[in-house]
């Protein structure tokens, strides 16, 4: 054995474990997709996914990705250099008008968006200022610009969601020029950004701030384009990041800004110019989502609302803690592994999945199921999801008020 393998087999004595007990939480198998799946012949109602509007199986985008495949293929074999359709460009034209910048880039994974966007201006004259709670894709954009020879950026963490935090670090930075990074909805804790305080800190210290708005589009504001005009900002953020893995229903980075700005990482960045070009038929599913938004975004996402507000208060009068969340992802915290794995595990049984949260993904103390309601849930699941919860969040010690510790073997 080299050291290789040694290191691999030490690294995996927890997931070998969780294996022997028979918890292991990741990479089941789905047999159809969809928020209604299945998986070893049982169905489940699926509480992970990212669909928010419900609209990936929609029979109007699946014919659409169908047709794209008659015309295009499966996929263009190329990178976006020399494999851009008039799809791409009118996707990228709609998207820039539908959330009011002057230009979009379409990126195959939102992942290399960030890690392109924060790349292309991170240089010894940066300083990168994070949130705390920052998203792998952040983090890892960053760490990729800080070890580039001779480019290498100050990087800085702010509290969470601290807007007096980020004016410290603003105040006593070290290098000429600043980009702040956060996210719009946070992904794992459900709770939405500071936001107004933290354009008004960057306008004050004249840096740049970036807002990661996966979890929001779709899902805030009147017509669903998110976190901006949900707080009635547009205009005052330089550059958002989306992703069309979620509301749009398949996968794909957006980039949005000026045009310069959007053009200049066009031109730079290795995550855009040396990856496959997005497949047209998630391009044209995507564009039938656009479509379905401009003709009735506001009922949709009124309807999210209605199901995340049901299901929250459902839970809160139940005794659950939901941390911090105030959107449509709720942290259902358990607060012990052994807790959080077991409530996982009972629910799959019962044909309900919520995926487990566990260190180190999040702190110890912290374990949680991450729970998202979409539009695409029925009040039957989403009344199922709630008695099993309330079951088994008795059973398992996890509702407020329940004095007994940490679960015994």
């Amino acid at each position: 054995m080299s050291w290789i393998d040694e290191k691999a087999h030490a690294e995996l004595a927890r997931v070998r474990e969780a294996r022997e007990k028979q918890v292991y939480p990741y990479f089941r198998q789905f047999e159809k997709g969809g928020l209604h799946t299945s998986i070893d012949g049982r169905s489940v109602i699926n509480f992970s996914s990212n669909d928010y509007l419900g609209l990936t199986n929609h029979p109007r985008v699946k014919e659409a990705a169908k047709l794209a495949v008659e015309r295009y293929g499966c996929g263009l074999s190329s990178s976006r250099v020399q494999a851009t359709t008039v799809e791409h460009v009118q996707l990228e034209e709609r998207l820039a008008k539908w959330f009011g910048f002057e230009k979009c880039l379409l990126f195959t994974t939102g992942y290399q968006a960030m890690l392109g966007t924060i790349v292309s201006f991170a240089d010894k004259d940066t300083t990168l200022v994070l949130d705390s709670f920052s998203h792998a894709c952040i983090l890892d954009g960053t760490f990729l610009a800080a070890g580039i020879p001779g480019r290498g950026p100050e990087i800085r963490f702010f509290n969470h969601n601290s807007a007096k935090s980020l004016e410290r670090i603003l105040k006593t930075r070290d290098r000429k020029n600043a980009m702040v990074i956060v996210e719009g909805i946070y992904s794992l804790d459900g709770d939405m950004a500071h936001l107004r305080e933290f354009v008004e800190i960057c306008a004050k210290y004249d840096a740049v701030l970036v807002v990661d708005d996966a979890h929001g589009t779709g899902t805030l504001g009147h017509r669903g384009t998110g976190i901006l005009e949900h707080l009635g900002l547009e205009g005052q953020v330089p550059i958002v990041v989306s992703t069309l893995s979620k509301t749009f229903g398949g996968i794909g980075g957006i980039l949005l800004g000026s045009t310069e700005v959007v053009e200049h990482v066009q031109h730079t960045a290795r995550s855009f110019l040396f990856s496959a070009s997005l497949p047209v038929p998630v391009v044209a599913a995507a564009s039938t989502i656009l479509d379905m938004m401009e003709e009735d975004g506001p009922a949709m996402v009124k309807e999210l609302h209605q199901k995340a507000d049901y299901f929250r208060g459902e839970l809160v009068k139940a005794g659950f803690d939901l941390g911090a969340s105030n959107t449509h992802i709720m942290p259902v915290m358990c607060r012990e592994e052994r807790k959080t794995m077991f409530m996982h595990v009972a629910l799959l049984e019962c044909g309900v999945l919520m995926v487990p949260i566990t260190y180190p993904a999040v702190k110890q103390g912290e374990e949680r199921l991450r729970v998202n309601v979409t539009r695409g849930h029925t009040q039957e699941d989403l009344d199922t999801a709630i008695e099993l919860l309330k079951t088994y969040g008795e059973a398992f010690f996890v509702l407020s008020g329940d004095e007994l510790g940490p679960m015994e073997d």
